[in-house]
């Protein structure tokens, strides 16, 4: 099953739900974030990050910075910014950019069926964030940033949402990203009908968000032991969509050291593993198993010879593990992808020209791009309940904060 639990969002007023919305904080770069700041009074980072301008500011995720957070949050409830829902219900939300069209279902996740493995998910989490992120959603009482779930094609399901979305959306706005944004409020009877189309699927598979899932499920024990039976905080914020409809993308690898190797020897070495094919121009991996690389101004060709991308393990198979287990970590000395500063990661998003940039400005030796991992890849880890490598996927929709914020204490 996959149960879907109805709940009073609390969002922006229509007039302003385009200066309401945002993306997360760590994706704008400084003077941008500073601008924007200092010119749209209603944006939901007033109150993520809530001490812009002022002398005296709380230490990053501590208590007191969390009150902060929360207590801006109520002078926007305050000033009209934003508002709740009277009803608890469920929503439908499109976002269109210049190349797709993303169209799911926001509503709470049971938390048990996380528990139970049948949410799953195919990436490792850390504690030391769990915990954060716990406290801060104890601390300010509402999520704003939903979970991307995917599900199994359902025809049912693409039927209901092509209808419930022939109305004129409650919000239609487009960013200065390129990216439109349409969010519709479903009807009681609307909402018993996505419940039970839900109902019948046999798991979802967790595609991004999985350290504020993991902390989600830690505060709703947290509640269970307290004897809280309040019902949000059994399930958390998701934006649920048909596998077929997310798009997956690559997270390339820049690594900042040859590890005591030449341009000529580091070839020799990779040929030892790798057909390596020079190329007169860059350009994106072809198949599984083939990789491109950007060494001292000149791009290449790696593909894989058979005896090491032959194994059947979910993991182990994957292009991310294997240039780990051949390249990185014996050739290049890179052990831990998680804490090693000499390794960066670069979305597919952001093309060949980020890689490019980064070594031809010294930033980076050399840049690797994969080939895209599949949902068929993601799930067959996630069923074998095993972890893919760091940083394996991007994957869009990005969800903006603040369009649906989920309060936790109801």
């Amino acid at each position: 099953m996959a149960k879907l639990h109805p709940f009073k969002a609390v969002r922006p007023t229509r007039d302003k739900a385009h200066l309401v919305a945002t993306r997360p904080l760590a994706s704008y770069k400084k003077h941008i974030l500073k601008a924007k700041l200092e010119q749209n009074p209603y944006t939901f980072i007033h109150i993520i990050h809530p001490e812009v301008n002022k002398a005296f500011k709380t230490k990053p995720n501590s208590p007191e910075r969390f009150h902060a957070v929360k207590k801006r949050f109520h002078e926007f409830e305050d000033e009209g910014v934003i508002f709740q829902d009277p009803e608890a219900t469920i929503y439908i939300y499109r976002q269109t950019t210049p190349t797709s069209e993303f169209t799911g279902i926001v509503a709470g996740a049971s938390i048990a069926e996380y528990d139970a493995g049948l949410i799953k998910k195919h990436e490792a989490t850390l504690t030391s964030r769990e915990e954060m992120f716990t406290n801060y959603l104890d601390i300010v009482g509402f999520n704003a940033e939903p979970v991307l779930l995917s599900h199994e094609p359902s025809d049912a399901i693409e039927a209901f949402i092509n209808k419930a979305t022939e109305p004129r959306p409650e919000y239609e706005f487009s960013t200065t990203d390129r990216i439109k944004h349409e969010l519709w409020v479903l009807s009681s009877e609307q909402t018993g009908e996505i419940q039970q189309l839900f109902d019948v699927l046999p798991a979802l598979y967790i595609a991004d968000g999985h350290h504020r899932s993991a902390s989600s499920a830690r505060l709703a024990e947290k509640y269970r032991k307290a004897g809280i039976g309040l019902q949000n905080p059994q399930y958390f914020l998701a934006f649920l969509i048909d596998e077929r409809r997310m798009r997956i993308l690559e997270f390339n690898r820049l690594i900042k050291t040859l590890n005591g190797h030449t341009t000529d020897s580091l070839l020799t070495t990779l040929g030892a593993i790798f057909e390596v094919k020079p190329l007169t121009i860059g350009r994106n991996p072809k198949k599984e198993h083939e990789m491109t690389c950007y060494l001292r101004g000149k791009w290449y060709s790696l593909t894989a010879k058979a005896e090491i991308c032959s194994s059947t393990d979910p993991v182990k198979s994957l292009d991310a593990q294997i240039l780990t287990d051949h390249v990185l970590t014996p050739i290049l000395g890179i052990h831990d992808l998680k804490t090693d500063s000499n390794i960066a990661f670069v979305s597919g998003a952001e093309g060949l020209q980020a890689i490019e940039e980064a070594v031809d400005k010294g930033q980076a030796e050399v840049g690797f791009v994969l080939y895209p991992v599949n949902m068929e890849q993601v799930k067959a880890v996630a069923d074998h309940e095993l972890i893919m490598p760091p940083k394996s996927t991007w994957v869009e929709p990005k969800i903006r904060s603040g369009l649906t914020i989920y309060m936790i204490n109801e």
